[in-house]
C-alpha cells in the first residue's frame, strides 16, 4: 500500500519521520464562500486540497512531501453579501497562518510551500511573506495553484483565458473532484459578471482607482464567467494541468535557493 501524502491520514510517528527527512510541507489555503446557484460554498477548499494532493502524489516517489490540512477560511469580504461565507480580517488571517507555520517549525520542518486556491487571498499572502521570514526560521514560499500553469489552462477553455469565479474552470473541476455537490439543474443560471458569457481577455472587476466592491454589485448570480461551458472531460484535463504545474514546481531545486 502506497503511503498517503496527506497529513490528516498519517500518524504522529509518520510525521516525525517526514520532518526528519526534511519533507516539503504543502500548506493549502483557501476559502469558504458563495459560488453561485450551482456549486457549494466549499469549492475553493475542495479544489485546492484536491490539486495539492494530486501534485504531491506525482512527486512523492522522488522527494519527501506532505500536504498539511487545508486552511478553509480566508479573505472573502467581497462575497459576504450573498450569505454562506466566512471571512477573516487581515490581523486574524496573519495570526492564524503564523500559528500554523510555528507549529510546523516546532515539529522540525524547514520548508513550507503555501498553495493558495482563492484570488482574494493573494494580496494578503504576498504582504505576509516578509513577516514569516522575520518571525520564523522556515523557508516559506507561496503560490496560487491556477497561476502555475496559466497558459496551459487557457488552451482548454472556450470563453475564458483564466480562472474567474464559479465559472467554466471551477465548475469543470468540481465535476471531477466533488461531482455529487454540483447542482447540474442550476447550471443554466450560472453565468454573469464582468466576464459575462464571453470572457476571452476578460475585464477586471477591480476598480481603478482602487476601492472595495462587493461581488453582488456586478453579478447578481454570484458567478463571474459562464459555467454552462463546463464538463467533466474538461475538468479532468484542467486537474491534470494544475497538478502537473504544482509537481514541476515542487521538483524545482531553485524553489528553495
Amino acid at each position: 500500500m502506497t503511503p498517503s501524502v496527506m497529513w490528516k491520514e498519517l500518524s504522529a510517528e509518520d510525521l516525525r519521520a517526514k520532518a526528519a527527512a526534511d519533507a516539503i510541507v504543502v500548506l493549502p489555503v483557501a476559502s469558504m464562500e458563495q459560488h453561485g446557484p450551482h456549486l457549494p460554498v466549499g469549492v475553493d477548499t475542495i479544489l485546492c486540497e484536491g490539486v495539492c494532493r494530486a501534485g504531491a502524489e506525482r512527486v512523492a516517489a522522488d522527494a519527501p512531501v506532505v500536504v498539511a490540512p487545508t486552511l478553509w477560511c480566508g479573505m472573502a469580504e467581497h462575497h459576504m453579501a450573498f450569505g454562506g461565507t466566512f471571512t477573516f480580517d487581515i490581523p486574524t488571517y496573519r495570526a492564524v497562518l503564523l500559528a500554523l507555520l510555528k507549529s510546523l517549525e516546532r515539529h522540525g520542518f524547514s520548508r513550507v510551500f503555501i498553495v493558495n486556491g482563492h484570488g482574494g487571498n493573494i494580496a494578503a499572502l504576498n504582504s505576509f511573506l516578509p513577516d514569516f521570514a522575520r518571525e520564523t526560521s522556515l523557508k516559506v514560499r507561496a503560490t496560487t495553484y491556477f497561476e502555475l500553469a496559466a497558459s496551459d489552462l487557457a488552451l482548454c477553455l472556450e470563453d475564458q483565458d483564466r480562472v474567474h469565479h464559479a465559472c467554466e474552470v471551477e465548475t469543470s473541476l468540481m465535476m471531477v473532484l466533488a461531482p455529487d455537490t454540483v447542482r447540474t439543474d442550476r447550471i443554466a443560471e450560472a453565468f454573469g459578471g464582468v466576464a459575462g458569457s464571453n470572457a476571452a481577455g476578460g475585464a477586471s472587476w477591480y476598480a481603478v482607482p482602487a476601492r472595495f466592491r462587493s461581488f453582488k454589485d456586478f453579478t447578481p448570480s454570484g458567478v463571474n464567467g459562464d459555467a454552462r461551458r463546463a464538463n467533466p472531460e474538461k475538468g479532468r484535463k484542467l486537474l491534470a494541468i494544475c497538478a502537473d504545474g504544482l509537481a514541476a514546481t515542487l521538483r524545482d531545486p531553485s524553489l528553495w535557493s
